[in-house]
């Protein structure tokens, strides 16, 4: 079994071993111009439960939610953007756009309570997957200070 594949099985795990397979994940990962989990996602090779598409962004469920909705959103173009810290000022348009398509698919879902947008960046922010993504998670009460 691969690397990714056992990650991902570990998608299905319990959630204290999933937050511990997701650190593990994320310490492991590596940036590479290599096609990732998303990209496969946007090429349809592997399913997902699609709830908004554009020309430019795909948000779709979390297989691992942490809240009633949690929703990733991808730019379907990586151009370089693996991480928030990989960003210049040519991606100004498409954070933007991930950010209002985030407020747009909340609203879509229900969320008028409220929500919470993360963007993981890095080893130390637990960043597993290389393209840049965001995550949506709602639909119950946030603590603070997160993780």
């Amino acid at each position: 079994m691969s690397h990714r594949v056992s990650i991902l099985s570990s998608h299905f795990s319990p959630v204290s071993a999933v937050m511990a397979s997701e650190k593990e994940a994320a310490l492991a990962a590596t940036p590479s111009d290599s096609p990732t989990i998303f990209d496969k996602i946007i090429s349809k090779e592997i399913p997902s439960t699609m709830v908004y598409e554009d020309d430019k962004v795909l948000a779709f469920r979390d297989i691992t939610p942490q809240g009633p909705v949690h929703i990733l959103l991808i730019p379907k173009v990586r151009d370089g953007l693996t991480g928030l810290s990989k960003a210049e000022e040519r991606h100004i348009d498409i954070l933007g756009r991930l950010l209002y398509t985030a407020k747009l698919v909340a609203k879509q879902e229900g969320l008028e309570e409220g929500f919470r947008i993360v963007i993981n960046d890095g080893p130390q922010g637990c960043q597993s997957v290389y393209h840049i993504h965001v995550h949506l998670i709602g639909g119950r009460q946030m603590n603070w200070p997160p993780g």
